[in-house]
């Protein structure tokens, strides 16, 4: 069997054209491959991107160069214009079912098991939430160098978020092994004088104390 070699991380611009090409085969299959019309179109949606980018021209040829090089882009001509077409599943090593999960989270930043369930529907339709979870931990295991990983759980949330790993390391913390939040259970109870968990439900009360005096002034304006 021949040896995986580690990853080399990706511009966050060629993340997003990588995602858009894998997401435009599912969701416009009759104009697939993509232009770099089409293509430029896709990078620069104001909706289901996060970030969201203002895209060039130059921005997406220099990214089509690097993931062709690479060859996780295959260029071909059709018609009057050139067309683009992405080969993740075969250069990453992994199922399409985890290329759907990659591409979402290229597409639309740090996201819970639930939301990336729900999100990845037109590209792969998982069967419940514990298949999805099962292909996230599955990247995250991936040797030697996972491609997900699984974030510190957010103040005031119920649930971990995942992000990819293909342009390195998240600027988020991580959850440590072993943790309540690596785990997905929730945290013990709250300390008084100090602690993350106890600030966030100081926090959360103060939000809402104030989500609560702003609908009793409604009322009373009524």
């Amino acid at each position: 069997m021949s040896a995986v070699h580690p990853f080399a991380p990706l511009s966050p611009i060629e993340a997003r054209v990588l995602g858009v090409l894998v997401e435009k085969r599912h969701t416009v299959p009759d104009t697939y491959p993509l232009t770099l019309n089409s293509l430029l179109a896709g990078c620069n949606q104001k909706t289901s991107r996060d970030p969201v980018m203002d895209l060039s021209d130059a921005d997406v040829h220099a990214a089509l160069d690097a993931l062709r090089a690479r060859s996780m882009v295959i260029e071909s001509s059709g018609g009057r214009a050139m067309r683009y077409e992405e080969n993740a599943r075969r250069v990453l090593g992994v199922p399409s079912e985890s290329v759907a999960l990659l591409a979402t989270l290229m597409l639309r930043g740090p996201q819970t098991a639930a939301e990336l369930r729900a999100n990845c529907e037109r590209i792969h339709r998982f069967s419940d939430l514990s298949a999805t979870e099962a292909y996230l931990e599955e990247l995250a295991a991936r040797a030697p160098q996972p491609y997900v990983v699984r974030l510190a759980r957010q103040p005031g949330s119920r649930e971990n978020r995942w992000a990819h790993l293909l342009c390195g390391e998240p600027d988020e913390p991580q959850a440590s092994a072993g943790s309540p939040a690596a785990a997905g259970q929730p945290t013990g109870t709250a300390q008084p004088g100090g602690g993350s968990a106890f600030e966030a439900l100081v926090s959360r009360v103060e939000r809402l104390e104030a989500e609560l005096a702003a609908l009793r002034a409604r009322l009373g304006d009524g």
